[in-house]
């Protein structure tokens, strides 16, 4: 059982005055920053409202994921998606929501199709097809995660062959693959 020492707030001044004077910094514990039972102390400002911190992380959210969409459809020369748009932060919202609005853009045309195609013939009753929602959502989702590992595959073993292959992880390569898909949509 921890004693009450061990689960005590501790607050580093000199760690807040460094993140004050630079919020995009990155922090990293070294060993020695560790407290003696080996915990890493987190200091959490006082001041502000906690909510006005979500929203304004959340707006940058959403300005990020929208901007990683431009990127996808506006590709520029001499610009690298990766670089400028992930900056090492790749994400799934993006790419899951993208393959989900395809997956049901894709059903709703099947079935105004069907409708379009049937509306002639008054003999036939049109009922919805709803499993196309599920067969449409299979097939996305498998093209938009299989594709990427094959290309992250392709390039693990390139790089093996040449050293000069960026770096690229799995989670970048579904990433970009799956904000690419943004242009289907439209």
């Amino acid at each position: 059982m921890a004693s009450a020492d061990e689960l005590t707030f501790h607050e580093f001044e000199e760690a807040t005055n460094l993140l004050a004077d630079t919020p995009d910094a990155a922090t990293t514990s070294r060993s020695d920053q560790l407290t003696p039972q080996g915990h890493v102390a987190v200091a959490v400002g006082s001041g502000g409202s906690y909510g006005a911190e979500d929203e304004v992380e959340e707006e940058s959210d959403k300005a990020a994921v929208l901007d990683r969409i431009k990127g996808s459809l506006l590709p520029r020369p001499g610009h690298n998606f990766v670089r400028h748009h992930l900056r090492n932060r790749p994400d799934l919202y993006g790419p899951f929501w993208i393959c989900a609005t395809l997956a049901f853009v894709l059903a709703v045309t099947g079935n105004l199709t069907l409708v379009l195609a049937q509306r002639r013939d008054p003999s036939i009753h049109y009922s919805p097809q709803f499993h196309k929602v599920t067969v449409a959502g299979i097939s996305i989702y498998c093209y938009a995660w299989l594709v990427p590992l094959a290309l992250w595959g392709f390039l693990r073993w390139r790089k093996g062959v040449q050293e000069r292959m960026g770096p690229y992880t799995f989670l970048e390569t579904v990433c970009i693959y799956g904000y690419s898909l943004f242009v289907f949509i439209p």
